[in-house]
């Protein structure tokens, strides 16, 4: 339980879910296929599941973005599960806590996944090229001043969804923040 909600394991968050465009979609298939597979989360597979979450401060209709070195650019807090870790919303939530510091992110404006694709990661000296099948949640915090980088290499930044979308050079990213603008132009 997280939050007072029910987490979805990886079967039920991904049969649920319903894309919102044709490359989601293809993506979508993709990951389906891998549910179950053994290594499904192993960072040692060419495709393996990540969860990552874009925060967001709902009163001031801003969000959290982070630099990512590997990456180089600017992007939701996530990763990788930790051995034996395999719901997805309870990995988003503690690489949110790791990465931020915040203690009181929480799923908003529920539990449901918000958005999913599968993102190349390029080669390092320590992996070869791979993908990633990202499922990507929303998670709120009421206390924004609080947030701190893990360390100094990965800034954080506050940000309107417009500077956001400026900030970012991924256009999958830039689907997640419009997803997450249309829920906080809501409030």
């Amino acid at each position: 339980m997280t939050s007072g909600t029910q987490t979805p394991d990886l079967a039920e968050l991904l049969g649920g879910y319903r894309p919102r465009s044709v490359g989601e979609a293809a993506d979508h298939e993709r990951l389906l296929g891998l549910v179950g597979e053994p290594g499904a989360w192993d960072r040692g597979t060419p495709l393996h599941f990540t969860a990552s979450a874009l925060i967001v401060h709902p009163a001031t209709k801003r969000v959290l973005l982070r630099w990512h070195v590997r990456q180089q650019a600017w992007l939701q807090v996530g990763g990788h599960g930790d051995p034996g870790e395999t719901l997805p919303l309870e990995i988003a939530l503690r690489e949110g806590r790791e990465e931020t510091h915040l203690t009181d992110l929480a799923p908003w404006p529920d539990a449901s996944l918000v958005h999913l694709t599968v993102v190349p990661v390029p080669a390092s000296p320590r992996e070869p090229a791979h993908e990633h099948a990202d499922l990507r949640f929303l998670l709120a915090t009421g206390m924004p001043e609080a947030a701190r980088p893990e360390n100094p290499e990965s800034p954080l930044e506050w940000l309107t969804v417009a500077g956001a979308r400026e900030r970012t050079t991924e256009e999958n990213f830039r689907e997640t923040l419009d997803r997450a603008g249309r829920l906080l132009d809501a409030l």
